[in-house]
């Protein structure tokens, strides 16, 4: 991939949540390559198992199994790995979960938990992070998105409601946040061949309708989501900010 062309991560703190699944074990072994530390939260056995087999010689690796749902002890169980690693130089805020059916059979309290998971987790993670980058007059934030905010979409009320909130949060952040030298950004991933893609029940037509909407006629990798992630949180894209990036091979163009 490169990494010297988007800048150094060596010597970062990187919390990461959702780190080990679908689009983050990629960027996160790429951020280990780099020199960063990663601090990976994620409750998936399965997938941490798998993140640190594949990390397997790469140092600066801390991997956390946090409840996001329960923001309490998230908060507690951040400020003690905080305490432990120096700060949080970098936050992306990556973990979510994305239920499909009609809106009206949708419970309030499974619009909230969406809500908390999605957007309140990182809320918290951004709070703990903060002090640190103040201090240090830099920090990067990174709220990962999605392109079902363009439109388009039915069943998933929730979620699109979570991935605009999230986009909302980050022009506000980054217009209180800039005069410390903190950058805050969003990434707008298109459609990933991950497991997020299972509660689509005609996957071929699912795929077929991906090919008719993008511009570029490949399915999208996960070291294109890493390419954006590695620079963003670099000194290379220190004059960024506020922004949202669609990475979803011209699906959604503004």
């Amino acid at each position: 991939m490169g990494v010297d062309r988007f800048g150094s991560l060596e010597g970062r703190t990187i919390l990461y949540t959702g780190a080990a699944g679908g689009l983050g074990l990629e960027t996160t072994l790429e951020m280990l390559r780099s020199g960063a530390k990663v601090v990976a939260i994620d409750n998936d056995a399965n997938k941490v198992a798998a993140l640190l087999q594949a990390a397997t010689g790469l140092p600066g690796l801390t991997v956390a199994k946090l409840d996001l749902a329960d923001l309490t002890g998230l908060r507690a169980g951040l400020q003690k790995l905080s305490a432990e690693v120096g700060g949080f130089d970098v936050v992306i805020n990556n973990a979510a979960i994305y239920p499909s059916k009609p809106f009206e059979d949708y419970s309030i309290e499974e619009m909230q938990l969406v809500q908390r998971i999605n957007v309140d987790a990182g809320i918290v993670c951004v709070q703990v992070a903060l002090p640190h980058m103040k201090a240090t007059k830099r920090g990067r934030i990174i709220n990962i998105s999605s392109v079902t905010i363009s439109g388009g979409w039915s069943d998933l009320t929730p979620y699109v409601q979570s991935k605009m909130a999230l986009v909302g949060l980050t022009r506000s952040w980054a217009r209180e946040f800039g005069k410390h030298g903190i950058t805050v950004n969003a990434v707008a991933p298109g459609a990933f061949p991950t497991d997020a893609e299972k509660i689509h029940p005609d996957l071929p037509a699912y795929e077929k309708r991906i090919y008719e909407a993008q511009a570029l006629q490949r399915r999208g990798a996960p070291a294109d989501i890493a390419n954006i992630l590695m620079f963003l949180a670099s000194d290379a894209a220190s004059f960024i900010t506020g922004q949202t990036i669609h990475v979803d091979g011209g699906w959604y163009m503004h």
